[in-house]
Parts: structure tokens; sequence; C-alpha cells
């Protein structure tokens, strides 16, 4: 017997813009097991234009109304950040199964909050993270696993995506560091993620995180804002395999570089590279054993492309990966990272190189 679709209701379906316009709901669109059951945006005209766009069954307006709705088993929760917290604590004390975009909370507080209420409640969860389930990533790891570099060494990671020096006052909030919207929480948080993921996870570190742009201009008033919010993050430490990491990512104002994670070890060599922010991007990636002459690109295998040859490339692949995997929990009730657990366990490292940063001491983590 068939399978009954998970029925989902998305809270952020803008027609026109936004995470869920270009990765969430392209994304959902091509997966069998689900079905579009409800979207709700700020107004109702706005809900009734998404709701005929994507074939959506229902449209709110209040999201309140749609989390209690008895036709909806899992709400996502696509918004800006300050919002995460209030939209998904309302979705779990409703008794639904919740993904919401990363990060959980603006903050660990809230955080173990949510991760504590989904607990409490016993429905299955899932955090943004999706750069865990890019195949690229998830090759890296297996073939670390395999001993393909041997004993891992040392390890490097850099990314370099593109900053502001202007923005428009919409888009002006994110320069408060309070919003937890900025460099550290995002770039940083997303693509370390996918990158102990592979290769493990930080034992003790020491940081620094700064601020190098510390004025925007704001082009629709043409006044100066000041910013608090970090745009560099540098760490160095040792892993819990006992190799060597340094990282560094920033958001600068031109020419990016993007995304290169490289792992030595001492039978051979991997590295993984992108053009642009890891989780959204097609990487390649590239290996050389000990004693050859280049580095080599290297195939993925087939096993971790989960989703359908219809999902699109770019932003809604990996969001479709962690899509699968979520429907799988739903399924089977059973934990499948990444979870709010597993953002508790993320924001846990983000204070600790913040502390490292502010106190000038290496931290455990």
């Amino acid at each position: 017997m068939a399978q009954r679709r998970v029925r989902i209701g998305i809270i952020g379906a803008s027609t026109t813009y936004g995470w869920g316009f270009r990765a969430h709901l392209p994304a959902l669109m091509a997966l069998p097991e689900y079905e579009l059951e409800a979207v709700c945006t700020a107004h109702q005209e706005t809900a009734e234009a998404a709701k005929a766009k994507y074939e959506a069954r229902l449209a709110f307006h209040d999201h309140r109304e749609m989390v209690r709705h008895p036709d909806v088993d899992m709400v996502t929760v696509n918004v800006k950040v300050p919002y995460h917290y209030e939209l998904t604590r309302d979705a779990l004390n409703a008794g639904k199964h919740v993904y919401c975009e990363w990060p959980l909370g603006a903050n660990l507080r809230e955080t173990e909050e949510l991760a504590d209420l989904a607990r409490a409640k016993g429905v299955r969860t899932m955090i943004g993270l999706q750069g865990r389930a890019s195949p690229h990533f998830l090759r890296l790891k297996e073939l670390i696993e395999e001993g393909y570099v041997g004993k891992v060494l040392s390890c490097h990671l850099t990314q370099f995506t593109q900053g502001a020096l202007q923005r428009p006052s919409s888009a002006m909030w994110s320069a408060d560091k309070s919003k937890g919207v900025n460099t550290l929480t995002i770039g940083f948080a997303h693509t370390v993620d996918a990158f102990c993921m592979a290769v493990g996870q930080f034992r003790e570190l020491s940081a620094v995180v700064g601020t190098q742009v510390k004025q925007l201009l704001e082009t629709d008033t043409n006044r100066t804002v000041n910013v608090t919010s970090p745009d560099n993050v540098q760490v160095s430490g040792t892993l819990e395999n006992g190799a060597v990491a340094s990282v560094h990512i920033a958001s600068v104002p031109a020419h990016p570089s993007g995304v290169k994670a490289e792992v030595y070890g001492d039978k051979g060599t991997l590295v993984l590279t992108t053009d642009g922010a890891a989780q959204m991007s097609s990487p390649r990636l590239l290996g050389g054993k000990a004693g050859s002459n280049a580095l080599e690109e290297l195939t993925i295998s087939e096993h971790l492309r989960w989703v359908p040859k219809e999902v699109p490339q770019g932003a809604p692949y990996n969001v479709a990966q962690m899509y699968r995997r979520f429907a799988e929990a739903v399924r089977t009730g059973k934990r499948v990272e990444p979870d709010f657990d597993t953002a508790v366990m993320r924001h846990k490292f983000i204070e600790a190189v913040q502390r490292a940063s502010d106190t000038g001491q290496r931290q455990r983590v």
C-alpha cells in the first residue's frame, strides 16, 4: 500500500522572492512524498496568490490558524530569523512536525527552548543546515571514513562570499548583531557545519570574530548606519580526531572566491571547492593519493543523491535532499539529523567561538 503523502504548510511562501521561492517550493513540488496543503504569508491577498501559483489547497495570513488546522501534518518556517522562535513554538505547541530554516533561534536560549519543546511534544524536527545533505560533502565524509587520505593530519576551510558597503533601509536590520543574521551565524555556521560533519567536530579552539566594515550607506535615505554584525570569523584549533584545523569565513565587498575545503592525511589529499556559498552551490571534489602527480576530479556516488532527477540544481537541490530525509523521519518516527538537537550543538559551538574571541582564551567545545 502506498504511503500517504505528508501534508505540509509553509510559512513564508512568496511568489516572487525569498528562500522559499528560490529553494523550498521548487524542491517540494518535485518530491512525491509531500502534498502542499497550505501556504501562509503576511497578507491574505499574497497568500491567495501563493495558493494559486503553487496549487495549495489552503491559504492563510495568520500562522496560528494554519498550524492548528487538522489537515496540516508538518510546518516549514521560512521567514526572517527574529520570527523563527514564535512561529516554531506555535507550530510545536500545535503538535506539528517542523522544518525550520537556520538559525533555529536568535540565540542559544531560544534554540534550547524549542528543542526541549519538540522533545516534549514527541514530534520530528529538521533544521535547515542543508550543507549536510550535499552529495559532495557526504562523499567527502565517506572517503575520509574509507581511508582515502589515511590518518587526517590537518584541514583548512575558507569561504569568501559577497558582502556589501550599502543597503536599502528594508535590508538594514541585519546590520544589528542582535537580530541573529550575520557572517558568524549564517555563512560561518552553514559551512562549518557541513565541513565538521565530514571531517570531525572541533575539540578546542581559538578565534577572532571581527567587524571590518563598521558602517553602511542606507541607499534610500542617504544616511550612514553603524554596523555591529561581524563580517569576518577566524578559528583555529584541533578536531576530536586529533587533526589540526583552521577556518576563515568572511563577507567581502568585491570579487569573492567562494569555498575551499582541504583535508590532508598521511596517504592522500581531498579538496572541495565551490564558486559560492557551500550549502547552495554545486561543488567540485578533487583527490590525490600520496605520490601522485596531481589532484583529479572524483565522481559522486549515486547512492548519495536521494532526490528525483527533476529537482533543479542550485538552491533547491540540497533542500530537497533534506526534505526527503525528513519524510523518512516523519514516516518512521525515528530521529534524523540535522534536527533541533543538532541546532543546539551548533549554537553552542558558535557561542564558544564568540567567547574565544571576546576573552582571547582557548575554549573547549
